[in-house]
């Protein structure tokens, strides 16, 4: 299977023109970037904000946790207004109220000017190379290296409104391990007059008034259980919104005090009443599933998302996701943090009028906008109106509540309203994040509810109890910010990192960071997945540090570059990644660090493409072999087929330079493979030159030898 991630992540905009380097590409929010250095990844438009479908054609995409395995998105839509009062423009007009938009469904074309979007570094990105290729999921567009960065990664994005006001967008982005699962955003609004993207047009000299600064956010977890669960679940229409820290929730005596020490709003994968169910009897929980946390019950409904060897009922939408306030100055003279802001916290419905369409030229609609959501004020919280007694892992109504809300409810936080006169600015600092359930935790809670052995609710108190994990990231992140970045640093990781495939082993070899020895480097681990890149992986290898107890765990006590799996098994695709790693270290408190080593990131070092065993080229005919053959579906994949790789067909000892083209009974060429590596072993995923996949029958086998002429013929039977 091809990650999505190495086809989707990079995209450019030229002038008017976009050009598309996938087929998803949407050129609605011009040039987009990723950050995706830690568990949290998520792309960034140049306009400023990210808006529903904006980087491709898919509207549940972005907001990805945890990040290495596939469709994990957990982001719909979002949106960024700028209202303010009595504003009169170039022309001499005069609005009770301007109000400009990028988001959730508007582009923010001729609203928003972007000027400058760049990605700064702390180090340089480790070299990852399979069987010589380069192999990673997003080529970076690095502006500079600058060590003395306090973060991995920092996106530096300014803008021009057409209500002059200029601001400065910086994304904080973390490996760590304890930080690596929230972005830090800081924003620096300044009244410059700069209408446009041509600094020479600007508006009179003017004060702003009644300035507020709107943020929306439709979340939905996650895509790869949209289709297990329901379509309308990508929409968002069973999505619960809570929040702490806001009025309304201040006087609630069922939310616990200890909850409120932060302003957070945040989101989860509710009931969906109409979800797809199991049939009656086929397990002991069938009669009582409910879809919070979406137990993956049928992956031939997941579109492709869900692997068909897939059916434990792992949990495929255990995040918790949302934002929390940081910091925001009391006026542009005093840059203390104000406690009345946010000063508007509430919900919209994520398909009404005013998600789409949006003007800044229609003044009753811009009134409509600035006082019924941007200056509302503390509103209750949808997901209590939802369960007013807050009992949400037995929940019994769907989200979606109220008139005109088909694709369900999204949150809206605004700050203001602010006095801006010329040259004057505005900081404003939030955090996003995602945590939850981990992914061994998804498949074994999700096993323990298909077999009967956790109740319904057991399983959703477990969904829900991420929420205690996504505050204690927003506590870290505030504590972080809050010292100017003085978290714990890793190891860097190495310079470089060659993964080679042989006839007997696998030899994977790295050369170190020049930094090698900083932040409390003790030695290196590698770890290694089998059948994907998005499955499980575990230890092999480690040098240096304790001996690990795992028997299995190769370890050197010394310091190594390098490292020869020969346990890998013949035909099976392996995928790695390794690691930087301390001794352990005391406790941070100043960032809420906790003790433990630290190791540095995965997503450095990981690998997008399978390396194999290889044999040496066939020399005869008498030698070739098709496996497994017969191909028989139904078959336990794990025994008789390649573990997580189930349609794939092998072809072996077969010449170095060859071509094969498989047939159907009736001689229909459905196949052709070039084979020209050299080496004796090719593979074929079962599909089609036509992208179909094949069926029951007897296909015929034809293998060329392109040096010689020779030509073999094999069957090969299919079994579905």
């Amino acid at each position: 299977m091809i990650s999505r991630k190495n086809v989707l992540y990079v995209s450019i905009a030229c002038a008017a023109f976009a050009l598309c380097i996938a087929t998803e590409r949407a050129d609605a929010q011009g040039q987009t970037k990723w950050l995706d250095v830690g568990q949290l990844q998520n792309w960034f438009s140049e306009k400023g904000w990210e808006i529903e479908e904006g980087n491709v054609r898919r509207q549940q995409y972005g907001l990805q946790w945890q990040a290495q395995y596939d469709y994990t998105d957990c982001q719909a839509a979002k949106g960024f207004w700028i209202g303010t009062s009595e504003f009169r423009d170039e022309r001499g007009i005069t609005y009770p109220h301007k109000v400009i938009h990028v988001g959730p469904r508007v582009n923010g074309d001729f609203e928003f000017f972007p000027l400058t979007f760049d990605v700064y570094s702390q180090f340089e990105r480790t070299r990852v190379f399979v069987d010589g290729n380069p192999s990673f999921a997003n080529p970076e567009d690095i502006k500079e290296v600058l060590d003395t960065l306090k973060a991995d990664r920092v996106l530096v994005n300014t803008v021009n409104t057409a209500v002059g006001i200029s601001f400065q967008r910086k994304i904080y982005a973390f490996s760590q391990q304890f930080h690596d699962s929230y972005h830090i955003f800081e924003f620096v609004f300044t009244n410059t007059g700069n209408a446009d993207s041509d600094p020479e047009i600007e508006f009179p000299n003017k004060t702003l008034t009644g300035v507020y600064f709107y943020w929306q956010y439709r979340y939905s977890a996650a895509a790869e259980a949209r289709y297990c669960v329901n379509n309308s679940a990508g929409w968002g229409i069973n999505t619960m919104n809570d929040a702490r820290g806001f009025p309304p929730d201040l006087a609630n005596p069922l939310i616990p005090a200890s909850e409120n020490d932060i302003k957070a709003q945040f989101a989860w994968h509710g009931l969906h009443t109409t979800a797809n169910r199991p049939p009656a009897g086929s397990s002991p929980n069938a009669s009582t599933y409910d879809n919070i946390g979406a137990p993956i019950w049928n992956p031939s409904q997941s579109a492709g998302y869900v692997p068909a060897s897939d059916t434990n009922w792992r949990l495929g939408a255990a995040q918790i996701m949302g934002y929390a306030h940081i910091h925001a100055d009391k006026s542009p003279s005093d840059h203390s943090d104000d406690p009345n802001q946010p000063s508007t916290s509430n919900y919209l419905g994520s398909d009404e009028p005013r998600t789409r369409n949006n003007s800044q030229f229609n003044t009753v609609e811009m009134t409509d906008e600035y006082t019924r959501l941007m200056s509302s004020g503390h509103a209750p919280r949808h997901a209590w109106l939802v369960e007013p007694q807050g009992k949400f892992t037995t929940q019994t109504v769907q989200g979606n509540i109220g008139v005109g809300s088909p694709g369900g409810w999204s949150s809206g936080v605004g700050y203001g309203p602010y006095t801006l006169k010329p040259g004057e600015s505005i900081r404003i600092v939030f955090v996003e994040a995602v945590n939850g359930l981990t992914h061994d935790e998804c498949v074994r809670i999700g096993k323990k509810y298909k077999d009967g052995v956790i109740s319904t609710q057991a399983k959703n108190d477990s969904v829900l109890s991420g929420r205690l994990r996504l505050f204690e990231m927003f506590r870290r992140a505030i504590a972080n910010y809050k010292s100017n970045f003085s978290m714990p640093k890793p190891p860097y990781p190495p310079a470089e990192f060659q993964v080679r495939g042989g006839g007997n082993r696998i030899s994977l070899t790295w050369q170190p960071n020049p930094k090698e020895s900083a932040n409390g480097f003790v030695g290196y681990r590698v770890y290694r997945a089998t059948g994907r890149q998005d499955s499980t992986y575990h230890l092999v290898f480690q040098s240096g540090g304790t001996k690990p107890s795992d028997p299995n765990v190769q370890y050197s006590a010394s310091k190594a570059y390098s490292y020869d799996d020969v346990t890998a098994v013949r035909g099976r695709s392996y995928y790695y990644y390794m690691s930087s790693f301390t001794s352990p270290q005391s406790g941070d408190p100043t960032t809420k660090t906790p003790a433990g080593e630290l190791e540095s990131s995965r997503f450095y070092t990981q690998t997008y493409d399978p390396a194999f065993l290889k044999r040496p080229a066939g020399t005869s005919s008498d030698q070739i072999r098709i496996a497994p053959n017969p191909y028989i579906v139904s078959s336990d994949e794990n025994a008789l087929r390649f573990p997580n790789e189930g349609d794939k067909i092998a072809f072996f000892n077969i010449p170095g330079n060859c071509v094969i083209k498989i047939y159907t009974e009736l001689g229909e060429l459905i196949k052709e493979i070039v084979h020209d590596d050299g080496s004796g072993d090719a593979y074929w995923n079962s599909i089609t030159s036509s992208n179909q996949v094949i069926v029951s029958g007897v296909y015929i086998v034809v293998i060329e030898n392109k040096e010689t002429g020779e030509r073999t013929i094999k069957k090969l039977v299919v079994i579905r």
